[in-house]
């Protein structure tokens, strides 16, 4: 068993934890430090892939009440013709609805988007999306009338919020970032455009990692690999479930500028790294 790989497996699902829910893009912060510590090649690209489904099990176990209800309100709503389950049965719509977008896109245009990922398309995502949460959160953040309740969306704000999270295919610009934005422009309050953000994460999540799982050659996976695999997930599992909640109620108090001018800053550094061939992200 080789401990050092495996201490890197770990940090890197640490970093996975920490970053997916909040705006900062988690795959920009996996190359930085993947190529801090040497974790790259076709296993890391693999790897990411199942700790980032890690992550969204965190999701369905911190949520799992309102989904489970929702679910049962949705058929029953269904079955009973309107009779039962209204509010579950809207914010499935609203999650369908705001899922149809990266669908869509994603079933059209994956294989070409990800064949056009390049290390520098990751620095500018860093800075235009730190430069959009400031400029967008000082235009809607302190707004009147927003929505302070889930249940309370309307499917028209849900495909705002939809058309924003495809933003998250531009590598460094964060699903996180780009949903929430999406929530600021259709009316919602930052706490609750977070919490809409890991919902619908669950589909988009689960079938670009879907597609993406079924494609990687398993012929390469030693024990040592499948270990790593395995404790990586439950690693970035932990961290996401501690990192959602306090994020959330971190949202309740402070604005997202801090997030934002981090990203800025991270992205210059890299920028300036990389021009100067200090590093070379690959």
């Amino acid at each position: 068993m080789d401990i050092i790989f495996i201490l890197k497996a770990i940090i890197i699902a640490i970093v996975e934890g920490l970053t997916e829910f909040i705006p900062v893009s988690s795959t920009g912060h996996m190359i930085l430090v993947g190529w801090a510590i040497g974790f790259h090649g076709e296993f890391a690209k693999m790897f990411e892939v199942v700790i980032q489904l890690g992550a969204i099990m965190a999701v369905v176990v911190l949520y799992w009440k309102k989904i489970w209800e929702s679910i049962v309100e949705f058929f029953s709503f269904i079955f009973t013709r309107g009779k039962k389950g209204e509010t579950g049965f809207r914010f499935g719509i609203n999650v369908i609805v705001a899922s149809i977008p990266m669908g869509v896109v994603g079933l059209l245009f994956y294989d070409k988007i990800k064949s056009k990922f390049i290390p520098e398309a990751v620095i500018v995502g860093f800075i235009v999306g730190g430069v959009l949460l400031i400029i967008l959160e000082k235009i809607y953040r302190n707004k009147t009338r927003k929505v302070e309740d889930i249940d309370n969306m309307t499917p028209g704000q849900a495909i705002k919020v939809g058309l924003l999270q495809l933003l998250a295919l531009w590598p460094g610009m964060s699903r996180s970032a780009s949903t929430i934005m999406g929530g600021w422009i259709a009316g919602l309050s930052t706490p609750i455009a977070a919490e809409f953000s890991f919902f619908i994460a669950i589909p988009a999540m689960i079938g670009s990692s879907g597609k993406d799982l079924f494609e990687f050659d398993y012929s390469i996976m030693t024990p040592t690999l499948w270990f790593a695999l395995i404790l990586g997930f439950i690693v970035a599992f932990l961290v996401a479930l501690i990192v959602m909640k306090k994020f959330v109620d971190f949202l309740k108090k402070k604005p997202l500028k801090g997030f934002a001018l981090y990203r800025i800053a991270v992205g210059s550094l890299l920028g300036i790294l990389v021009l100067t061939k200090v590093i070379t992200l690959t």
